[in-house]
């Protein structure tokens, strides 16, 4: 039977449970116990698949389907646990179970309350593998006093008080502001913010609390004393210069054993952080530096590409060197030569997108990395605009284009290069879907194999010819132009198991452009960088020793 953390914050949003919660995870790992983490999110949609990157960041997808928060992907990356579907909820997902239920008369005509309907779901689908792991980490996004949160709060109440008692344990981060002015710490957001919490029911055994520098002994033992924790259980979370330096600083602060002290887990195994003190030795002893340009439309909030800088960090560890990753707005090149822009960088990141806006910059990119030999890698979108790209300068296909645009604009403007998937099949099953669709999942999603060709870059970057990545899109390189742009050397080198969905290109005369449909970003990890980004940094490498 597994134990539960409970992860809670206060004060402000934006501190870093997620990133605490993974590194917990490591660090539990690390001292030989098995875990799983998981997000409850208090937004009311269904899942964050329809919302606007500006808005939410990224969407993290697991191999199982689910559209899910970015703090998933922090887990994943930490812990190398994959993501289920049952790892994420929301309150629109929630409240939408238990209308489900209602219609069906599940209920047996009882008046549908928060308590204790949707507690009860909630407390539901916590308890979803608590028999599979050790220790189960549930985040609840938001802070404390959030109104929608509060049936969150409740359940996880209820929950610690149907288990056993020393089953479960809350940990709560908060912020301790610097006055610079007077020079003080204050430590009284953080005393309210437990207060807060202490009022509906729960109390905490670990703070971690979140600030510019070290905690002095004065001002830790007045936060144990005021929110009655014991005086180790204030653990320190000091700004880092790289994230990954996380479980060894948690470590460092006596994080994990005050969880095992809370847990009264004793004595607690040694814990093995090896892997993590290579990689935080890799980080700060870098070899060099690699500038790679993301061209894309979301630059404004980095969020948006969280995985890509994250699985860009990861080839630089592999390769010993810093990766210094600039934004690029894709639709500055619809006024501007890319070339002002582009000369310089050792490899250009077209990452995926949803719309039209920016693509031309994009082709534009595409172009300038294909014509100047400068490592290029299309994720998902990035590759079909370098596949449009091709089609219009090489191919002689003037008018190509994507049937994603026309569809935006309403009328017919392109030769569709690129179309929208209307069948394909999974695992046994073929699926459909119609371009009046709801948008919530409804797209290609989660894992899927593809076979790469003999003899081809991308055979020799993976070490193998059978594959499996995540996929998220609903648009499609047309098969139909396979031949014709393979002519020109754009060959196509993935493709599904049955033939009939284009999954990677490469062009043949290129020291490293490569365009994938799917997600790589989604599976790299810095104790395992994913084969891509682990290649594509080294050949930008190779060109930054020879600029």
């Amino acid at each position: 039977m597994a134990r539960f953390i409970f992860i809670t914050g206060g004060v402000v949003s934006s501190l870093g449970k997620g990133l605490a919660s993974a590194a917990l995870g490591a660090l539990l790992q690390a001292r030989g116990f098995s875990v799983r983490l998981r997000k409850l999110d208090p937004y009311l949609n269904v899942d964050p698949g329809t919302m606007s990157p500006f808005e939410h960041g990224e969407v993290f997808v697991t191999d199982d389907g689910a559209e899910t928060d970015l703090d998933l992907g922090h887990y994943e990356r930490f812990t190398g646990v994959a993501a289920r579907k049952t790892d994420s909820v929301s309150s629109g997902r929630i409240y939408s179970n238990v209308l489900e239920k209602e219609r069906r008369g599940d209920y047996l005509g009882k008046t549908i309350q928060v308590i204790p309907h949707v507690t009860n779901e909630i407390k539901d689908f916590i308890s979803i593998g608590e028999d599979e792991v050790d220790f189960m980490l549930c985040e609840i996004g938001g802070t404390v006093g959030d109104i929608e949160g509060l049936p969150f709060f409740e359940a996880i109440r209820q929950f610690s008080q149907d288990k056993p008692r020393g089953q479960c344990i809350f940990m709560h981060l908060t912020l301790l502001p610097y006055i610079a002015a007077s020079g003080e710490l204050k430590t009284k957001p953080t005393q309210h913010s437990v207060k807060e919490l202490r009022s509906i029911g729960i109390a905490p055994d670990i703070l971690v609390c979140r600030s510019e520098g070290p905690i002095p002994a004065k001002e830790r033992e007045k936060l144990a004393l005021f929110c009655n924790v014991r005086p180790e259980a204030v653990i320190a979370a000091q700004d880092l210069s790289t994230i990954y330096d996380a479980p060894l600083t948690y470590h460092r602060e006596g994080l994990d054993q005050a969880v095992l002290d809370a847990f009264q887990i004793s004595p607690a195994p040694k814990p093995e952080l090896s892997k993590w003190e290579d990689v935080s030795d890799r980080i700060h002893h870098a070899e060099g530096e690699v500038r790679v340009a993301i061209v894309g439309k979301y630059t404004q909030l980095e969020d948006a590409y969280k995985s890509i800088a994250e699985a860009l960090t990861h080839g630089g560890i592999a390769n010993r060197v810093k990766v210094k990753v600039e934004w690029v707005d894709a639709e500055l090149f619809d006024r501007e030569d890319p070339a002002v822009h582009l000369q310089g960088y050792h490899a250009i990141l077209v990452p995926g997108g949803f719309g039209e806006r920016g693509t031309e910059g994009k082709i534009k990119a595409a172009q300038f990395a294909r014509e100047h030999k400068v490592p290029y890698l299309g994720i998902c979108l990035g590759m079909q605009m370098a596949v449009i790209e091709a089609a219009r300068n090489v191919a002689g296909v003037s008018g190509a284009g994507s049937e994603e645009f026309d569809h935006e604009a309403g009328k017919k403007r392109f030769e569709p290069v690129v179309y929208h998937l209307k069948e394909w099949v999974q695992g046994n099953a073929k699926v459909s879907r119609s371009a009046d669709d709801d948008k919530g999942g409804t797209m290609r999603l989660g894992a899927y194999d593809a076979a790469l060709a003999e003899g081809s870059k991308v055979a020799q970057v993976y070490g193998s010819q059978a594959i499996d990545e995540r996929h998220r899109h609903r648009y499609e390189v047309d098969i139909k132009y396979k031949d014709k742009l393979e002519e020109h050397g754009l060959v196509f080198s993935g493709m599904s198991p049955d033939g009939r969905l284009p999954e990677i290109v490469e062009w043949q005369d290129h020291p490293w452009f490569i365009g994938v449909q799917f997600h790589p970003e989604l599976k790299s990890k810095p104790f395992e960088p994913h084969p891509l980004f682990k290649d594509f940094v080294r050949a930008a490498k190779e060109i930054s020793r020879l600029v």
